[in-house]
């Protein structure tokens, strides 16, 4: 991967049609069959239950929720690093079941809101059916791409995200929307993959591999650049080793951890 083409949004390997048809195509049958686990291997997932627990979530976490929103699709738990408070309004950026969104206006209460955005049909369907079973009034699901968030500009006090930019064609265009719709003062807390070492070219062109979060991820200073052209200011990306446990398990045949990472990237907007 060169950074002339990651700096330019523009990934190898598939074209922007082709990776948003790809994900589309996995993530609708997710949601349509329930399935879980990134990566491609699916012999060796584990439960949902499972999965949350070892990207960080707590045993208290997986009980608040009601089942069939968590499908263990992550990397980490962002509401763990978003310092939410009460009233807050969140931006959940690849919402899936609605497992993070559903955590998240606990934190919030009553005087809060939780907006979930999806470019998947089905998986937005799966989580408005998910909003009626956990009784979350403050939480709303809309779709849309990552790229074109549908949200007014300066609506949001954090945006949080599990797993899901790695999966966008133009990553700069993701961060210009995620500073766009942030008021002044507002913050993005998400968890994603992250590149450690350049993919092999068969990992990058592989829709397959591209949807399931690792033939999209991009490297630690390319994102520090992404997010410092959008105008974010205070970027922290920090690598999680702990997460080469359950990368591994992402392909039967090679050691994926040997190319991504899991990592929390936060980063403010400025008040002024």
């Amino acid at each position: 991967m060169t950074d002339e083409s990651t700096s330019a949004g523009v990934e190898p390997g598939l074209d922007a049609a082709e990776q948003r048809a790809a994900v589309r195509e996995r993530y609708g049958t997710i949601a349509a069959e329930g399935s879980t686990c990134c990566g491609g291997g699916q012999d060796s997932c584990e439960s949902s239950d499972e999965a949350a627990l070892e990207r960080g979530y707590a045993a208290e976490d997986v009980a608040a929720v009601a089942s069939g929103a968590n499908l263990g699709l992550g990397c980490g738990n962002p509401t763990a690093i978003a310092s939410l408070e009460a009233g807050d309004v969140v931006l959940d950026l690849g919402a899936g079941a609605g497992f993070d969104c559903f955590l998240a206006a606990q934190e919030v209460g009553d005087d809060g809101r939780v907006v979930g955005v999806d470019m998947t049909p089905a998986m937005v369907e799966k989580a408005r059916e998910n909003a009626a079973e956990n009784d979350a009034s403050n939480v709303e699901f809309r779709l849309g791409e990552i790229e074109h968030l549908p949200v007014a500009d300066a609506s949001v006090d954090v945006i949080i995200s599990n797993c899901v930019v790695n999966l966008s064609p133009d990553k700069p265009q993701v961060f210009r929307e995620a500073y766009r719709v942030l008021r002044p003062g507002g913050r993005l807390a998400i968890s994603d993959v992250v590149l450690t070492a350049e993919l092999p070219f068969d990992l990058q062109a592989d829709p397959e591999s591209v949807a399931a979060c690792v033939g999209g991820a991009s490297s630690i200073p390319d994102l520090e650049s992404m997010l410092s052209e959008a105008g974010f200011i205070d970027v922290a990306i920090d690598s999680k080793s702990d997460s080469e446990s359950f990368i591994r398990e992402w392909d039967e045949e090679r050691d994926l951890s040997d190319y991504v990472v899991s990592a929390t990237i936060e980063a403010e907007k400025p008040t002024t």
